[in-house]
């Protein structure tokens, strides 16, 4: 990973000034300038990045990021209703998946999750649930460097009891800042860097 000599953004070839892991490969480039720290809404599209930051526990985000359109193709495009309604057959099918991570607990955790997110919608979905716990952008300062972005915040505390209190899994305080992160409730992307 590129680094700068104070922990701070890091200049591209391209002249422009990003996260130093947003320079490490092709594929974080493209992920960091267009996708992550951006406001993601609605229940499936919140969904899907759940399901995908509980199958990056443990892993490098980058193997999940060059997978990313296989699990959408195995998870029927991470639509709520499909995944709940998913049987031991595509249990079966997903654990056989070279494509994907085949973890059972995680499977079986995105799928439980599914049904956990298809009853939130009586409370008004996931997505009102998630972004309830976005913090003031006002009470957080930009971080200066990589040291100085949290990997579990207060909020990112409560996100996660809160998921779990509706049956959700995998969703610890750590997955759920890197939740937070990667749908822009929190905007980790250092001062100085071009995307903050």
């Amino acid at each position: 990973m590129p680094v700068s000599e104070d922990g701070g953004p890091v200049v591209g070839e391209d002249g422009l000034a990003r996260c130093p892991w947003g320079l490490s490969t092709p594929d974080y480039v493209a992920y960091h300038d267009h996708e992550w720290g951006r406001p993601v809404h609605g229940d499936d599209a919140l969904f899907e990045r759940v399901c995908l930051e509980a199958f990056q526990s443990g892993l490098s985000w980058i193997t999940i990021l060059r997978r990313r359109e296989t699990f959408r193709a195995a998870f029927k495009g991470f639509e709520i209703d499909a995944v709940a309604s998913f049987t031991d057959v595509d249990r079966e099918r997903l654990l056989a998946d070279p494509g994907i991570i085949r973890n059972r607990a995680k499977v079986d955790a995105s799928i439980a999750n599914a049904v956990a997110a298809r009853a939130l919608r009586d409370e008004g979905g996931l997505d009102a649930l998630v972004w309830s716990f976005a913090p003031d952008p006002a009470t957080r300062p930009a971080p200066r460097t990589v040291a100085e972005v949290p990997a579990i915040t207060p909020e990112s505390k409560a996100l996660a009891k809160a998921l779990k209190s509706h049956g959700f899994r995998f969703v610890g305080p750590t997955t759920a800042h890197a939740l937070m992160q990667a749908c822009g409730l929190v905007n980790d992307h250092l001062a100085g860097c071009f995307a903050r």
